[in-house]
């Protein structure tokens, strides 16, 4: 087996050891050849680059491949956001993007996907048709092709881009600019050192916000923690808000594809409630009417709005790739994922933090309160759920024994709550009589189990997540994640 693996969005890995300029070279034949299969010769192909160490290095090598291939590549000069970089192929008209990133994984890390001419993440049908090109270049089968970047420009295969100003003219198109302008907020936006500098606080500005920008440099250690908008990382944000006394605190990942998103007075909301609050958005205040996507994974708060306004749910697995296919095929409104994904109608069918962060923007502007009465509003109407993720750690042996129980695993009641619905969408999700529920997926890299509930209160979430632990002989973590 190859150290080369696509992982739900793309291949990531440590740099130097895997993440090497000879196998980012063979990930780009490898792409290079199903453009080829698809599209043929003389289609361009957008290239974006993060923030990270070599990230720019790395885009010239996967440039140089490509061109070599006689595939047209478009590159912009600054790093880019992964949801730019893949609405930048609808607005060239290219065939797909490369994009290097690894998103909001720590520092030493970097990545590679491919994003198709639909501008989403790859379905699993493409990765493993690129993954088993791969296999090829890996076993010395076919030679990687390759040209000096310098080449590729004299032949006119290589053209520089800047797709903000396109980009930005989108999103004017899908937030309501207006309504934030007139609403003269203040808003304080931290990019995490990310791909996202200057994107969301220059809009911002630009619609007559009030705005702050921190951490708004290249760093590509990220000031010493993970590019991930969570409240632990947030903290600066979280203080600057309190002192300042700034309306909103607005943060995005690495590459900008996820949110993180801070109320005036320091709290951090999680990316279920702030779905559930857009949603609600969309529909009372745009007037919307479709279906929601979301993952097996996250808040039925989205299932009680749609029952309320008599709309579907489509539940998918893990991973915004298929959140992104039900938006194309099945006309979802809004889709999401508890980790901090969301797209909309109208926009690509990627997850963008960018677009999540002023969708927030336009819903305070639209209720002049904090977005806590927002959610106590919501609570209200819908009725309060909490949700929590735990992360449980274990050896491979005791992962493979997990998993081979959980073929027949069928429990009558889990936490004092009788059993209503069994799922096997992604893991195996048990739904109660009374709405609650828990799911447990195993990672797909390391011996761990993600063990997801949510119910009306936090003591019943710890009692479905305990009780579950102890029916697979789990050891229950002191640590919980909350969502």
């Amino acid at each position: 087996m190859g150290k080369i693996k696509f992982g739900t969005d793309g291949w990531r890995a440590i740099m130097a050891e895997d993440f090497t300029f000879a196998n980012v070279r063979i990930v780009a034949q490898a792409i290079a050849d199903y453009v080829l299969r698809h599209h043929g010769q003389g289609k361009e192909v957008v290239i974006g680059y993060d923030n990270r160490f070599f990230s720019d290095r790395f885009a010239v090598a996967v440039a140089e491949v490509l061109t070599a291939n006689g595939i047209p590549v478009l590159v912009p000069e600054r790093a880019t956001p992964t949801p730019v970089t893949a609405y930048a192929i609808k607005m060239y008209g290219a065939v797909g993007a490369v994009m290097i990133t690894a998103s909001h994984n720590p520092p030493e890390y970097n990545g590679i996907k491919f994003i198709p001419e639909y501008a989403g993440p790859a379905l699993p049908h493409i990765t493993q048709e690129i993954e088993a090109c791969v296999r090829e270049y890996e076993e010395g089968k076919k030679p990687v092709k390759r040209i000096a970047s310098e080449e590729a420009r004299e032949k006119g295969l290589w053209r520089s881009i800047d797709p903000k100003e396109g980009y930005w003219e989108h999103l004017r198109r899908v937030v309501d600019v207006e309504l934030i302008r007139k609403a003269t907020l203040n808003i304080i936006v931290d990019p995490l050192y990310g791909a996202g500098m200057e994107y969301l606080d220059g809009f911002l500005k630009a619609a007559g916000c009030q705005v702050k920008a921190i951490h708004n440099c290249r760093d590509p250690l990220f000031g010493g923690a993970m590019p991930d908008p969570t409240e632990k990382v947030l903290g600066e944000l979280r203080q600057l808000l309190k002192e300042e006394g700034a309306d909103l605190g607005l943060a995005m990942d690495g590459d900008a594809d996820r949110f993180g998103i801070v109320d005036r007075d320091g709290t951090c909301l999680t990316p279920n409630q702030v779905l559930a609050i857009l949603y609600h958005h969309l529909i009372t205040y745009r007037g919307w009417r479709g279906p929601v996507a979301r993952t097996v994974a996250t808040t039925h708060l989205l299932d009680r709005i749609a029952r309320h306004h008599n709309l579907e749910v489509i539940e998918t697995p893990v991973g915004f790739k298929y959140i992104g296919q039900a938006m194309m095929e099945r006309g979802a409104i809004l889709g999401g994922e508890e980790s901090g994904g969301l797209s909309i109608k109208g926009h690509i069918p990627e997850k963008d933090g960018i677009l999540a962060t002023l969708l927030i923007a336009e819903t305070v502007a639209v209720h002049k309160k904090s977005l806590q009465e927002i959610l106590a509003d919501l609570y209200a109407e819908y009725g309060f759920l909490t949700s929590r993720r735990l992360d449980v750690h274990c050896t491979q042996q005791v992962k493979e024994r997990v998993l081979a129980e959980l073929r027949n695993f069928s429990p009558a009641a889990i936490g004092g709550k009788k059993v209503a619905v069994e799922l096997d969408i992604d893991g195996k999700k048990f739904i109660c009589e009374d709405g609650s529920w828990v799911l447990i997926r195993p990672s797909g890299t390391e011996p761990l189990f993600r063990i997801y509930a949510e119910a009306g209160s936090k003591d019943d979430v710890a009692a479905l997540q305990e009780d579950l632990c102890r029916a697979l002989d789990l050891e229950i973590p002191a640590s919980r994640t909350c969502h």
